[in-house]
């Protein structure tokens, strides 16, 4: 299987669960005292300090954000996370709240930049807002030492291993070698880049117009024939076959070259 590194929501592994578990809970059991004693302030501290709550959420926020990272490297994690908190619009003015509740946003992940909600769940008046946040996680990857041209078959010397952040971009690390060795760049590829894996595809083993042997598969029966390649195909693509009656079918490109049908 290919040693492909996903992003995790904390999108590759068991962090981003554990987070978003987190993330639903009104508060982490082990810190509910302290985070409600941090949020709830007596009346008249509320009124004289209402303009640095915003400043109070973000320190907050980032107290929490470290625990979750904590435990999730502490279950064994490969990566070395660091967060940061971003700051609310200096224009908000958030009426006085008893218990805070952080939650993350339908859609988001706590992978790169995203966001972080806070609402107020015991106030006189309930608010929601968002707070900007950068999730960072370093991890051994494979870096170009070179320029790569489009189509050019990777070698073992055109990149070396160094550490980078893998949620600074949503496509995965390609982080086993043998996963990008051979492959050929999928696009322009700049020194200093980090493998990722829509950068690489697998080579073709034909081109477009070339003749091509078809495995027709049915109930019980494989029927091989030969056609004519619509297009250029690599292993595990889907290309479209010319056959000899003139029928056009599609099909799936085998590590022989050859194309399975399926009638």
């Amino acid at each position: 299987m290919p040693l492909i590194a996903q992003p995790i929501p904390l999108h590759p592994t068991h962090a981003v669960e554990r987070l978003r578990r987190l993330a639903a809970l009104p508060l982490l059991a082990a810190g509910a005292l302290a985070l409600g004693a941090a949020l709830a302030l007596p009346a008249r501290a509320q009124a004289q300090q209402g303009a640095d709550q915003t400043a109070d959420l973000g320190a907050v926020t980032q107290r929490w954000l470290d625990d979750a990272l904590a435990q999730a490297q502490a279950s064994g994690l490969p990566l070395r996370m660091e967060v940061s908190v971003g700051a609310l619009d200096s224009r908000l003015r958030l009426a006085p709240c008893a218990r805070v509740e952080p939650y993350l946003p339908t859609g988001a992940r706590l992978w790169g930049r995203t966001r972080l909600g806070l609402r107020c769940v015991e106030g006189a008046t309930r608010w929601n807002v968002f707070l900007p946040i950068t999730v960072k996680a370093f991890g051994p990857a494979w870096v170009l030492a070179g320029n790569v041209a489009t189509g050019a078959v990777l070698t073992e010397q055109d990149a070396i291993e160094s550490e980078v952040d893998w949620a600074a971009e949503p496509a995965a690390i390609v982080a086993n070698p043998r996963d990008w060795v051979g492959q050929t760049a999928a696009r322009p590829l700049a020194a200093g880049q980090a493998l990722r894996q829509n950068m690489v595809r697998a080579p073709d083993l034909f081109k477009a117009g070339a003749p091509v042997r078809v495995v027709v598969q049915g109930p019980g029966y494989a029927v091989t024939s030969s056609g004519q390649a619509m297009s250029a195909g690599a292993q595990g693509q889907n290309v479209r076959v010319r056959m000899a009656n003139g029928k056009v079918i599609g099909g799936t490109v085998l590590e022989d070259g050859s194309i399975e049908a399926a009638l």
